[in-house]
């Protein structure tokens, strides 16, 4: 079945995928769990928010802010959850690289970048302070290609 411009739900303001950049795309605000959650409070967090990612944040020692370890995707919940549940925490359940962009690069190089790294989502930083400020995931790229200006 073919949709028609008028079946469609998309934003017609969305740039399109040649000149979009991550700020484009991303969700902005990241929702986070500590290291030691255990599976079924991070599955929590996911279902209710109906989200496919959560950062797993913590304080460093060498550094006193909060910092994201390392992301939890659905995938990596998925394939916990299979196993011994009860014995895994945040912490040995993230999969992912924790991969970082800023919010001015380009939509296509950051395509690229998950790509070559095997990874679902981005952890998108303010430049200056590296703060994490959003998530850009594959489903917000299709999103773009889906609802993008041509």
């Amino acid at each position: 079945m073919s949709l028609t411009k008028s079946q469609t739900h998309g934003s017609y303001l969305m740039p399109s995928l040649q000149h979009a950049t991550v700020s484009d795309a991303m969700h902005p605000g990241i929702l986070a769990c500590e290291p030691d959650a255990s599976l079924p409070e991070v599955a929590r967090i996911m279902a209710t928010q109906h989200v496919h990612c959560v950062a797993v944040v913590g304080i460093s020692h060498e550094e006193p802010q909060c910092g994201v370890w390392s992301v939890i995707s659905d995938l990596d919940l998925v394939r916990a959850g299979v196993r011994d549940a009860e014995a895994l925490t945040a912490r040995a359940i993230a999969q992912q690289p924790l991969v970082t962009v800023e919010p001015s690069l380009p939509l296509r190089e950051a395509g690229e970048l998950m790509s070559e790294q095997a990874v679902t989502h981005l952890v998108v930083v303010e430049p200056i302070t590296e703060r994490p400020i959003g998530i850009l995931s594959t489903a917000d790229i299709a999103g773009v290609l889906a609802w993008g200006e041509a």
